[in-house]
């Protein structure tokens, strides 16, 4: 392996390949819309790719990461022309993995691999190459690469087919998305018992009922500072993507249902840009509906 291509370089992208460039030994090429985005990085040892074509015809594994499953489609139109037998490569963006598993056919019938690599975890955790990463696809492209996710996180498995790395993303997503739902729900009824959120936070941490995103975002919810580590637009994104795996499956979750119903209130009031925990907002005000 001697070269690697990195398509994609916005907050989360720019972290993991600089990674890359750290730890890689051989080139690194590196491409995106945003020129400035791209400096940054040839700044850091890469190499600017003029095209995307010119990544599928020169590296031997390509990586994408970009926002949604219109932008993937929209790389491979392009890649896929160039691959050839031998490449593999590996989309590591949250998209539906009905989109991934039509795509790893179509790079498949070159010769390539495609794995889906979706991450888990923020910006903090791609800076320090502390990321979970799901993998699907083929298990033995996925050894060939797996020492290049490694430079990229911390935790790694092998889910199995095309898509399952994708599936175990969404349902990784929709369960942060719930227990965000009942902290939010149990602090408006901590608050209209006149209970402060620093003491909730602190009572429950007494118990079994704390957790991750109650203790991480008590600070935010306490202060009203929704600046975002990870969107509420981009939470309700996958709570729709899982919309659409229960309806493949035939599965009734009402919980997911609920879930979507208080993100799709927080887009219409304007919220997609702050961070999933304004979801607050919204539960606060609808448990005084009444």
């Amino acid at each position: 392996m001697k070269t690697i291509g990195f398509i994609g370089l916005g907050l989360m992208g720019s972290a993991m390949s600089k990674n890359i460039i750290d730890k890689f030994n051989g080139d690194v090429l590196v491409y995106d819309i945003s020129t400035e985005a791209v400096a940054k990085l040839v700044a850091c040892g890469a190499t600017a790719a003029y095209s995307i074509a010119q990544i599928a015809q020169d590296a031997d594994v390509i990586i994408t990461m970009v926002p949604k499953s219109e932008h993937v489609e929209a790389v491979y139109l392009e890649l896929l022309p160039h691959l050839h037998q031998g490449q593999i490569t590996i989309d590591m963006s949250t998209i539906d993995p009905a989109v991934s598993q039509r795509l790893a056919k179509q790079v498949q019938a070159t010769g390539a691999s495609m794995l889906d690599a979706p991450v888990v975890k923020s910006v903090p955790a791609a800076i320090n190459a502390e990321l979970g990463i799901y993998v699907g696809g083929d298990s033995a492209a996925h050894e060939q690469v797996r020492s290049v996710l490694a430079m990229m996180g911390c935790n790694q498995i092998h889910l199995g087919d095309n898509g399952s790395g994708l599936v175990m993303k969404m349902l990784h997503n929709v369960l942060v998305a719930g227990i965000q739902n009942s902290v939010n729900e149990m602090l408006a009824s901590a608050q209209a018992y006149g209970i402060a959120k620093p003491q909730f936070n602190e009572a429950i941490s007494f118990g079994g009922g704390g957790n991750f995103y109650l203790s991480s975002k008590i600070k935010s919810l306490t202060e009203e500072n929704y600046n975002a580590a990870f969107s509420l637009q981009n939470m309700a994104k996958d709570v729709n993507i899982m919309l659409g795996m229960m309806q493949e499956k035939n599965l009734r979750l009402p919980g997911v249902e609920l879930v979507n119903q208080v993100y799709q209130q927080g887009l219409a009031t304007g919220l997609g840009g702050e961070d999933f925990c304004a979801t607050y907002k919204i539960v606060q005000s609808n448990s005084q509906a009444n």
